[in-house]
């Protein structure tokens, strides 16, 4: 999927309490056209599996895999020695993922809290547009850090505000569409702007994978609007 705060699926417990689960179960379908069919979506894609610096033979785990849309790009990185395992909390997403994998031996779809890893080690971890839903986003990335160990890569793909000039009227559109992609969508007013709340929970994620790590990659998509960071970490 694509949307900044729950595009992939990701934890399914918000920090704001709602029945996450639910909502995504509902939009499964839409996400699904969305994460295969958005403008540069392939592309991006292609590039955060690339991040991951796997090789043949690597075990590589994506949190909050969602229907699956990064699946195949890992496995391919990986190669048929290699594994992927795709973790996600919504069973309507896992089925389209279980369905998009279903010819590849070497991939595994678990459904599991994507800040709890069910594999004790791998090599990589991937986390594209989760964080924003996670109410300890820095806590989280830690514990991917750990999970791979140092030598091993962490690659977070998230949206955020663009800080480029024309930046007013694309943060105008993804406030909006981070509205929609978040339950629950039918509140008038916030005590808290969204998309503001969405850079804080971002730019925690980003500056404790870089905290972490010994060698970073950072990179701008989307008309400034999607930050890739990929970490090595020490």
């Amino acid at each position: 999927m694509t949307g900044p705060s729950g595009p992939n699926g990701g934890a399914k417990r918000t920090s704001d309490g709602e029945d996450a689960q639910g909502f995504y179960g509902r939009w499964a379908r839409l996400y699904d056209l969305l994460a295969r069919r958005t403008p540069g979506i392939v592309a991006l894609r292609k590039r955060a599996a690339a991040a991951c610096e796997l090789s043949p033979g690597d075990r590589v785990v994506e949190m909050g895999c969602g229907t699956g849309a990064n699946l195949p790009h890992l496995r391919e990185s990986v190669g048929p020695e290699g594994s992927v395992v795709g973790v996600d909390f919504t069973r309507p997403v896992l089925e389209r993922a279980r369905g998009l994998t279903a010819d590849y031996d070497n991939v595994h779809v678990v459904r599991a809290d994507a800040t709890r890893a069910p594999v004790a080690d791998c090599d990589a971890v991937l986390v594209t547009f989760v964080v924003g839903m996670l109410a300890d986003p820095a806590g989280a990335v830690s514990d991917w850090a750990d999970l791979v160990g140092p030598g091993g890569h962490v690659v977070l793909v998230n949206a955020a505000s663009s800080r480029r000039w024309y930046a007013p009227a694309v943060n105008a559109a993804l406030r909006a569409v981070t509205i929609l992609s978040t339950p629950p969508t039918t509140r008038l007013r916030y005590d808290e702007d969204p998309l503001d709340r969405l850079d804080e929970r971002v730019a925690a994620a980003h500056d404790r994978l870089r905290e972490r790590s010994s060698a970073v990659a950072d990179e701008t998509h989307a008309l400034g609007a999607v930050r890739l960071t990929g970490g090595r970490v020490r």
